[in-house]
Formats: structure tokens, C-alpha cells, sequence
């Protein structure tokens, strides 16, 4: 329910039915002018009525009535014609905010945008019809599609952060966006951006490493923002749970700027250490890594810069001036630390650290900077591989962000000024692929909720809620809110019907276990390609639809080829030209049925795409699923239970969808299902009451009716509306769900009748057919069996 004010309470306690309300169309006070409004919201599914509190998406509606001013005719006013001046605040599009209260308060009823507009001349009336935050959803829906999964047989992502990529497209965010999410020449660019919300998939970047599901586990208890992975054991010589990231774009050192960042929970975890490495691609074999490393119990914030060249001693920095808040402050904490190897001296960059941490209090404490020395720690050319993250605490929000020109400032830092609109549950429907999706943001949240019979809707204030069929898994035992026929409750039906009823359950699942992946046919560039000095080539070349995404090209040198998808440069177009390294931005993206890829040279120097026999370089390889995954089906029943006994054996078959992937998982929806409607559960339809402006969708309410059906019974609120004129006075109606049946019947003094009586016997007796048939010749000339004369008594 939502929160009220004092003066709200004492009205409701008071039996108040005046509306008040307030009303804005495109910021604009237009309450005087509403003659009438109605809200409706309620959850759209296709599962029988008592089962639809489990399952379904909710948009809520406003229709509103509204009149002219006293010299001015609402028509002339806010018609499709009416001048700009006056009809913006009425066009389609147009943002509308409605509250409504008794007594001299208000709470959020709607929030949304107009849809349409209807005038009709000679009248004072116009009416407007709007649509929840659910209009913000309306783009393309769009989720990457990553092979990691399948390569390592691993979950890489879950229902629950599809849903949360989906919003965070829209501007809905349940915890900080990226820095920078769209690509702008010369403008920073988000690399990696890991939400780590029920998976490691993420729009920019590709999940390379993935742990064991045995050793993490996804927790919104304890969560920074939202929803953290948590580690829950060690691996076998590991000092943390490890997962790593390709990159958006391959950039280059020495000529980046890095800053990478992640928010963890100390309280929360097996340990109290977590790494974050950014893994260079050096000439040949060798690798360079850039790491920041922090420890909260020794209290240190250190940076390396390492090498798997023996030749190259590796170095390290360490910061211990927050050390007691580190080691006294259990918590959520945000750290952070800007690299910068843009510049080079001699070809190789000296990496300058800055860390920048804040405490649980809220206090933000950015550390010297520190530069390794030209003797320990260079970087020579290489280009950023793989992103790596180590950890044994809560971790959320894992992101590496290139072009930022300066130390971010604490408010840069702590990306002030969004706002958290969205809210999850826990984490389900493990997924080893992330499916294809189409339609509007919208239609694809509702195309899950409908899969793992869960519920979306956008709240009264805009924000939006997912929440899970686990909710109902434990029937409540406290209302929110108590409406009685004595006092609140104008008409009660309830109705109960078998067909709610299902005692056998089955979900459908695409089990993925056996499917591997395989590479597709290469594509392979036909021309050698120019990338001006200082310049950008853009390529594409068509992908097939079962083909999954795949990572940036690395750049080949001459003593490596990458097997994979990888190009080469130098500086002339000729065989046996050296290949260049360390000078080209590599990044690949999907769009519209194609691989685009761009190629950014950090050099002034004119390069090309050349292999050393003087051939086209560029190489894409495609990765697919070696099969189709195979159907199996899980299912909840209870031979003889029951339910069965006294209904009968009832069937439910949950939909084939590629939403649920893992048997374990859809035995979950099969109980959950079975659960919901084992024994018919009542249904309220229609229960008009007094108005309480603070009854929301999924509240939990009593009902006592002393009047008619005398019951008193909790049921959950799966359907609102809510009318008013412009006289104040005020309908409400809800629809609404008990939280469980009546118990199992008992038809105490009944003896139910049996379904069919008996068919009557007919029989001959030997005396009949003796009489009617003296001899066989008898019987014979008859044209009649013997069948037919004991059977049917034909005598």
C-alpha cells in the first residue's frame, strides 16, 4: 500500500467520500477543468482468474473528461486544431500526472503520457485517454546474444536481468546507468558495463569466463543497489569467484585513459578482497595487465602492472591512507581508480594510478596519484583483451569506461542525479542463451512475465516492479488492509469454479545441456582496406540469425594469428609489409542482420588491412549452437491426492518457451502453478468499496462480510478502478483473488449421486426361448444368433 499522511488517515478513518484530486497535462494544472476521471489497472494474462495474481503485465489507463474555462469551450481549447498555446498541454505525447486523495491530501494515482485526444463540436467536453510509464518501453526491444553459455555449459544470464537490460534501454534503472553508453567519436565510451543483476551478460562488452554456479550464488539482500553476485565458495586454487569481459572496443595502450570502477559489500561474502584486471594483448604471446587490488582487513587500495615476459619486472603501488575506514566501515563501498597510459616515452606507456574510494558514510576519498617507474612496470603496445574480476564480497556494477579526460569528482564519481525507478526480485530462469526477442521493450517484459508467471507493472509514481512468483509461495497471514460489508464494502460476489482448478501441472522445457557450439563459415574480407591517419573505417558484412555474438577481432602481429575472428595492419599495402601493433581501436557491434566493424587508427600514420602474404586480413568467425536444444517436460502432480479424489484429474500445460531452460527451474513453475490451483480458489469480482487512495495492485487485503455470505478471508488485489465525477463523489472497485481455497470439501452428510446408473440386464430364460423356438429349425428360420436371444431377451 502506499504511505499516507496524517490528515489522508483521519479521513479515511473518518469514512470520508470526496475525492480531491490534482491534475497536470504537460506540467500545467488543469484539475478545475476535469469534469470526470477513471484509473484502471489491472494484470493482463491468459491464465484461468484465480490464477492471474501469479502471472501478466499491468498498464494502467486514464480517461479523463475535461471542460473549457469560463469563456472558452474545451474543444476550441484542446481539439487536434486548437493552437499550440493551449492544445500542446492536451496532444498525444503529452506527459499527465493525476493524484487523488480524501480529505485535504493527495497520493499518485497515474503518471504517464496522453495517446489520444476526442473533441466533439458544440459541447464543453474533451476526452483524453493515457497510458502509464509502460509508453516509455514502446523502442525495439533488443538483448545481446552472447556464445559464453554454451562454450562453457555454464548460465550466463537469468529471466530476471533480461528484464533489467530491457528497462535500463528505457531510462528505467534500479541501479546506476553506464557513463557512456552510446558511442560518440571523441567522447567516452562505456567498455564494459557488468550490472552482475541475475547474470554476466551485458550490452557492451561479451562475458568471456564464467564461474561454476556451485560457488555464486545472486542476492538482493545486502545488494549495493539492487542485486550483487555473491560468492559462497572458493574454487579449486582460486582466490575469489572469476568472471571476465571482452571489451566493447579494443583500445589501445599506450593511448587510453581508463577508469574502472565496481560497488561491494564488505558485510556481505566469504572474504573481503576484490580484484579487477585489464588484460593487454602484447606482440606474440606476452600478456601485460593492469590491476587494481583492494584488501579490507590489511586496509589497502594497490595497483600492479605486471608482465608475462621475464624480461619485464612487473611493479606495484599501494595507498593505505583510508586504512582504518577501510578496515572499521562494514558496508557498501564504491572504489574506483583512473588509469592513464595515454601518453608514451619510447613507445611504452608508464601507467598513473589514481584510486578513489567511498565509505559507507558517504564519505569519498580520492588517493595520490602514483606512476610506475620506466624500470618497473611499462606497458609497450598492446591493446586491452579481457577484463577480469576476482572477488569474495557482494559485487555489483563491475565497469570500465575509456576517454575520460580528468579524475572524476566525487559527484562524478557517485554519478549523481539518476534516479532508481526500477525494482527487481530474485533472480530466475537460469538461461544458457539469452533468446531472441521482438516486439516493443514492453511486449518482450510481458512475453517473460507471462513465461516465468511473474508480474510487471509500473506503480502509481512511475516506478517500475517485477516481481516474482516466489511472493506467493507463502500465504500471508496479515492483510494491509481490512474492508468489511458493515462499513467499506457496497457489493460482494464471489464466484468459484472448477476450471481454476489443476491438481496436474506440466512446464514444458528447452533443455540446452548437450548443445555445443560450433564455428560457422568465416567471413573473410575480399579487399584490403585503408584506415586514414587519425582516422575510422567502418565495415559490415551479413550474420546469419542463428549465428551469436561474437567479440571485437584481436589484432594479429607477425609472429601470432588468432584462430579466431582477428586482422592485421601495417603500414603498406605489399607482402611482407611488418605488421603494426598497438595503433588500431578495434569494435564490433550488431546491427540490423550484419557484424559492424570499426577500426579507429591512434596513429597519424596511414594503415592498412594486409596479411604478410599481401591478402585481405579481416576475419570474422561466426559461432552457432551445434543442435537444437530438446523438449522435455517437468511436471507437478500427486497421484490420488487430493484434489484428485475430489475434482477429478485437472490439466494445465504451460507454454513451450525459450524463456525457460533448466529442469530444475520449471519444476519450480509446475509447483508453483499446481500450488495456485490445486483446489479452486474464490474469486471477488466487482467488490465495490469506499475509496482508499492507498490500495495498490498485489496489496493483500480482509475481507469480512457480515452481512450476506458471512466469511472473513485474505485475498491479494489483482485489479483496480477507480471513478470520479466532477461533484467529488467517488467509485472504487476491485477485483481480487483469495490467498487460498476453503479447504479440501468435506460433504459431511452427503452421499453424492454416481455418475451413471446402470443399464438394466436383459436376459432369456431358458423356458422363453424354449416356448418361442420349439426346435432349431425354429431358431434357424427366425434368421436370429444365439447371441442375440441371451443378450438381447429377443424371444
Amino acid at each position: 500500500m502506499q504511505r499516507a499522511d496524517d490528515a489522508t488517515e483521519e479521513a479515511l478513518a473518518a469514512g470520508e467520500r470526496t475525492v480531491t484530486h490534482t491534475t497536470r497535462l504537460g506540467g500545467t494544472d488543469v484539475s478545475a477543468q476535469v469534469q470526470s476521471w477513471q484509473v484502471e489497472r489491472s494484470y493482463a494474462t491468459d491464465l484461468p482468474p484465480a490464477m492471474r495474481a501469479f502471472s501478466g503485465s499491468s498498464a494502467a489507463q486514464l480517461t479523463l473528461q475535461l471542460g473549457g474555462t469560463k469563456n472558452t469551450a474545451a474543444p476550441e481549447l484542446y481539439s487536434p486544431w486548437a493552437p499550440r498555446s493551449t492544445g500542446d498541454s492536451a496532444r498525444p505525447g503529452q506527459s499527465v500526472v493525476h493524484e487523488a486523495g480524501v480529505g485535504p491530501a493527495t497520493l499518485p494515482a497515474f503518471r504517464g503520457t496522453l495517446r489520444n485526444r476526442s473533441a466533439q463540436s458544440g459541447t464543453d467536453s474533451v476526452q483524453l485517454t493515457a497510458l502509464d510509464g509502460a509508453e516509455r518501453l514502446r523502442a525495439p526491444a533488443e538483448l545481446p546474444r552472447p556464445y559464453t553459455g554454451l562454450y562453457w555449459a555454464r548460465p550466463l544470464a537469468t529471466a530476471t536481468w533480461c528484464v533489467d537490460e530491457l528497462l535500463r534501454q528505457a531510462g528505467l534503472f534500479s541501479s546506476p546507468p553506464p557513463r557512456a553508453a552510446q558511442f560518440v567519436a571523441g567522447q567516452p565510451l562505456s567498455l564494459v558495463h557488468a550490472t552482475l543483476h541475475g547474470g554476466f551478460a551485458t550490452p557492451f562488452g561479451m562475458p568471456e569466463d564464467l564461474p561454476d554456479p556451485r560457488h555464486y550464488t545472486w542476492s538482493r539482500s545486502g545488494a549495493p543497489h539492487e542485486m550483487a553476485l555473491v560468492p559462497k565458495g572458493l574454487p579449486p586454487g582460486q582466490s575469489g569467484v572469476t568472471a571476465s569481459w571482452f571489451p566493447r572496443s579494443r583500445v589501445t595502450v599506450p593511448g587510453s585513459r581508463l577508469f574502472v570502477e565496481a560497488w561491494v559489500n564488505t558485510a556481505v561474502g566469504i572474504g573481503d578482497t576484490i580484484r579487477i584486471d585489464l588484460e593487454l594483448n602484447r606482440t606474440g604471446n606476452v600478456t601485460g595487465t593492469l590491476s587494481i587490488d583492494v584488501d579490507f582487513v590489511e586496509g589497502t587500495f594497490a595497483a600492479w602492472s605486471l608482465s608475462t615476459d621475464p624480461n619485464v619486472p612487473g611493479s606495484g603501488l599501494a595507498w593505505g591512507h583510508n586504512a582504518t575506514a577501510m578496515k572499521t566501515q562494514r558496508g557498501v563501498w564504491h572504489i574506483g581508480a583512473y588509469i592513464d597510459v595515454f601518453a608514451a616515452t619510447s613507445g611504452q606507456a608508464l601507467p598513473a594510478f589514481t584510486p578513489l574510494m567511498t565509505a559507507p558514510n558517504g564519505t569519498t576519498w580520492t588517493g595520490p596519484t602514483g606512476t610506475f617507474a620506466a624500470d618497473k612496470g611499462p606497458q609497450p603496445v598492446a591493446e586491452l583483451r579481457k577484463v577480469r574480476l576476482v572477488t569474495t564480497m557482494a559485487t555489483e556494477g563491475v565497469q570500465v569506461t575509456a576517454g575520460l579526460t580528468a579524475v572524476p569528482s566525487a559527484s562524478a564519481f557517485a554519478q549523481s542525479g539518476w534516479t532508481k525507478t526500477a525494482e527487481l526480485d530474485d533472480a530466475i530462469l537460469p538461461l544458457r542463451t539469452i533468446p531472441k526477442v521482438s516486439g516493443s521493450q514492453w511486449e518482450a517484459i510481458g512475453q517473460i512475465a507471462k513465461a516465468a508467471m511473474s508480474t510487471a507493472e509500473l506503480d502509481e509514481g512511475g516506478r517500475f516492479r517485477w516481481r516474482n512468483f516466489t511472493r506467493f509461495a507463502t500465504v500471508p497471514t496479515t492483510p494491509d488492509l481490512t474492508l468489511t460489508s458493515v462499513r467499506d464494502i457496497a457489493a460482494l460476489t464471489v464466484t468459484e469454479e472448477i476450471d481454476a482448478c489443476r491438481n496436474f501441472c506440466a512446464q514444458p522445457v528447452r533443455d540446452w545441456s548437450a548443445v555445443r557450439l560450433v564455428s560457422g563459415e568465416p567471413v573473410v574480407d575480399t579487399q584490403v582496406r585503408e584506415i586514414p591517419g587519425n582516422g575510422t573505417l567502418t565495415v559490415s558484412y551479413t550474420f546469419g540469425e542463428d549465428e551469436l555474438d561474437v567479440g571485437p577481432p584481436e589484432t594479429d602481429d607477425d609472429s601470432v594469428a588468432t584462430p579466431g575472428s582477428g586482422f592485421r595492419v601495417a603500414t603498406q599495402n605489399a607482402a611482407g609489409a611488418a605488421a603494426v601493433k598497438g595503433s588500431v581501436d578495434a569494435m564490433v557491434r550488431r546491427e540490423n542482420g550484419s557484424i559492424v566493424l570499426r577500426l579507429t587508427n591512434r596513429t597519424a600514420t596511414r594503415l592498412y588491412t594486409v596479411t604478410r602474404t599481401g591478402e585481405p586480413s579481416i576475419t570474422i568467425v561466426p559461432l552457432k549452437p551445434d543442435r537444437d536444444p530438446v523438449e522435455r517436460q517437468a511436471v507437478s502432480y500427486v497421484a490420488g491426492g487430493s484434489s484428485e479424489r475430489w475434482y477429478g484429474r485437472q490439466e494445465f500445460f504451460g507454454e513451450t518457451s525459450e524463456w525457460v531452460q533448466d529442469l530444475a527451474a520449471a519444476r519450480q513453475l509446475a509447483d508453483a502453478m499446481r500450488a495456485a490451483g490445486e483446489f479452486p480458489v474464490p474469486v471477488f469480482a466487482d467488490v465495490q468499496v469506499l475509496y482508499d487512495p492507498r490500495i495498490q495492485l498485489g496489496d493483500v487485503v480482509r475481507i469480512v462480510d457480515t452481512t450476506g455470505a458471512e466469511i472473513s478471508t485474505l485475498a491479494w488485489v489483482v485489479g483496480i478502478t477507480t471513478a470520479a465525477n466532477a461533484d467529488g463523489t467517488v467509485q472504487q472497485t476491485l477485483s481480487l483473488r483469495g490467498v487460498t481455497a476453503n479447504g479440501v470439501p468435506e460433504d459431511t452428510g452427503l452421499t453424492p449421486d454416481v455418475p451413471a446408473v446402470v443399464a438394466p440386464a436383459v436376459r432369456a430364460t431358458y423356458a422363453a426361448v424354449a416356448a418361442a423356438y420349439p426346435a432349431l429349425a425354429d431358431l434357424s428360420a427366425a434368421g436370429v444368433t444365439w447371441s442375440d436371444v441371451k443378450e438381447t431377451g429377443l424371444v
